[in-house]
Parts: structure tokens; sequence; C-alpha cells
């Protein structure tokens, strides 16, 4: 139980001034602000942006090399190479995976974003090495993020013996969501792919996210085949396809019939935003009613030296990719990095309404728009309680 007190003078989302009262770690009335002296328990907002924390809706923790000596990028060509080439750079890495996703994990939380959706490595070289020791580091900042896993089977699924049994054995452990990766171009085998990877997620009543990069119509008839089996195994608002490719690269009035059926079946899309090939038409799909979200992806990998976890600049990163200037389109953009990326993830008690979650963001600027083009240094807080301020946590766990 903690003793009720008032956050002051804050503009959520922009509008006039409100004073909103916090206890318990939750947000438990909102009244417009007023001029009576500052009491000794009051946060005082001083007419800061207030919004709810940022949501990474899909990031690689266990991958990363943030916080080791700078390691320049020597990946080959192809999807491949890069994979080929992770292994071997993770192999002569000393640096225990804890401790590098931990340090990416504290930054991650120093720039707003609570909760997360880390897709995590298995293979029958490593097991479930990687999912163990995510579950450790969800384990250690549990009172600070909502972290949820996907078990990833980035080297194939049906084409590499062994790891369909990891993946069982990952669900009974508690991951939160079955993985999958191009079912056409690794394992050149979709019914096969997408009939483990479903009824996996029946059989243990999780979620579905699959990394699809697979392009043109053959990614679309892909897209196509999940949302079938979307339907069929009643995973309905259950379902994120990551990355998607193939739905910038086609004609909308080709892809806009699809769409419509993604919406109609809660499927969700994250995108990474990338600059180097074709990105689902955010707006457009938008306007269908697909819910579109934003994740970093790699940062600082094996795949990319890009990518520092701040999911304002990854939305401005959308912006700028699809041209968004206007201020009802920066607000867009914003939410694919908030409310979109709650909703694909199933939170629950997310938003600045009474009776959810207080865990918020401050921020120094007027607008929501601002806030993406300017990606200010925040105050961040967790069940009302301040966690993070100046890009750093207040208290490392390293």
């Amino acid at each position: 139980m903690t003793q009720p007190r008032w956050l002051r003078n804050v503009h959520p989302y922009g509008a006039p001034a409100e004073d909103l009262l916090l206890e318990n770690g939750l947000f438990k009335a909102r009244r417009p602000a007023t001029n009576a002296p500052l009491a000794a328990t009051d946060i005082d907002g001083q007419h800061q942006l207030l919004t709810p924390a940022l949501v990474e809706s899909h990031v690689h923790l266990d991958k990363t090399l943030w916080g080791q000596p700078w390691r320049p990028n020597s990946a080959g060509p192809t999807l491949k190479d890069y994979i080929a080439n992770e292994r071997r750079v993770l192999r002569e890495i000393d640096a225990p995976i804890a401790h590098r996703a931990g340090a990416l994990l504290e930054n991650c939380i120093a720039r707003g974003s609570l909760t997360l959706r880390c897709h995590v490595d298995i293979d029958p070289d490593f097991g479930l090495r990687h999912v163990e020791a995510m579950q450790q580091l969800r384990d250690n900042y549990r009172d600070l993020i909502d972290l949820q896993l996907v078990v990833f089977p980035q080297t194939g699924l049906i084409s590499r013996p062994g790891t369909a049994e990891l993946m069982r054995e990952a669900m009974a452990l508690g991951v939160e969501n079955v993985g999958g990766l191009d079912p056409c171009g690794i394992d050149n085998d979709p019914i096969a792919q997408l009939d483990f990877v479903f009824k996996l997620a029946s059989e243990f009543d999780r979620g579905v996210d699959i990394h699809l990069h697979d392009k043109g119509e053959l990614g679309l008839w892909q897209i196509a085949l999940i949302a079938d089996y979307t339907e069929r195994f009643a995973r309905q608002g259950r379902v994120m396809i990551s990355h998607a490719y193939c739905l910038g690269m086609l004609p909308w009035g080709q892809v806009k019939p699809l769409a419509e059926r993604l919406a109609v079946l809660g499927i969700s899309l994250m995108s990474s935003a990338p600059a180097d090939c074709a990105v689902p038409p955010f707006l457009a799909l938008r306007e269908a009613g697909v819910n579109v979200c934003l994740g970093s992806d790699g940062i600082r990998d094996a795949w990319s030296p890009m990518g520092n976890g701040d999911m304002l600049e990854r939305a401005m990163l959308l912006a700028f990719r699809f041209d968004l200037n206007k201020d009802e389109e920066l607000a867009a953009a914003f939410e694919a990095a908030t409310v979109n990326g709650a909703r694909a993830l199933g939170c629950k008690g997310y938003g600045l309404e009474v009776g959810q979650a207080a865990d918020f963001l401050l921020m120094p600027v007027q607008t929501l728009g601002e806030a993406v083009v300017s990606r200010p240094v925040r105050q961040v807080y967790r069940a009302g309680r301040l966690i993070a301020a100046n890009g750093a946590l207040l208290d490392s766990r390293l």
C-alpha cells in the first residue's frame, strides 16, 4: 500500500492541464489543474507532456553487443550469411547473455520502454540457454518492466531437426509466444511450419509472432495463409506478423483486401521502419483498421551496429520514412510506439485512465508531434514511482 499523492500540472497527450491522483501504483482520480499550493507529497509536473510509457514490440535482447567493445560488422550479403556470422561472433564474446541483455534493457527502460516483447533464439546447438537467460533477466527486473518472450527458431523449424522439441520445452517453461520465420524462405514448407506453430500455440494457449521477410507475392500469399490459420485455430487478436516487407512492395489494390482481413482477425503488424527495403504502408493500413506497431528489432548486434532502444526515435524514423509532417500524422506515429504496441501485446491496464497502472513519462514538450520530432530527455515512472531520469536508470542492477 502506498499513500495517495497528486501528480500536478501535467498535460495528458497535450490536452489542457490536469492533476492525477496516484495510489497503490494506479491512477485513482483526475481533475482539472488547480492553482492550489503544492503539498509536500505532490509531484510537480511543471506543465510537461504526460504520456503512457513506451512499448517496445519487437527486440532481440539476447543478440546484443551493447556495452561491449566496438566490433566492426562482418556479415555477408545473404540472410544465411548473417545468421552464420552472428553465431560466430556470439561464440567469441565472453560477456554472459544476461549481462549484455541487461545493459541494453536498462538503456531501454531509461528511454521510457516499460513493456517489451523479446524474441529469443533457440537452436539444437545451444538448446534453451538463451531462453533461460532471458527468464532470469525478467525475474531480475520484474518490478520495473513487463517483458514477454517469443521463442524464435532462427535457423529453421521444420528444416532443423530437434528445434520443434525445444520449442515445446520452451512453452512448458512458460514462454508466452510461439515464433516462426519465413515458412517458405527458411523452411521451404509453409504448411508444415504453420501447422506446428499454430497447433503448439493452441495446445498451450499462447500467442503467435512470425518473422516474415519473404518478398512480393510469395510473402503476400504467406500472410493470407497465416490469416487462414489464425481463423482456424481461433487465435484472433493474438497473432503478430513482424516486418512483412511484401505489403509495401505490391499495389495497394492488391494488398487492401488482405489488409481488411487482418483488421477483422485482429492480426497486428510490426515494423522497424527500415530505410533499405520496402515497408508496410503505414497510413493506408491504419485507415484499413490494421493495428501497426513499432519495434527496434536488433540493437547494436552482429546484424547491424545501429539502434539505441529509444522508441520515440523509432516513431521519428517511421514518420521520416513516410514523410509524416502533420501533427495528426506524427501523433499516429507516436501511437505506433505506445498504444498500438500495447494492443498487439495484449496488455491490460495500459493508458492514463482512472484505474490503470501509473506507468508514464513526463517530457518538457507541448504535443505528441513535438515529442516524436525532438525525442526529449524524459522522466520515467513505474507504478507512480520515478525510476529513470536524464537518460539513466536511477538504480542500476548490473
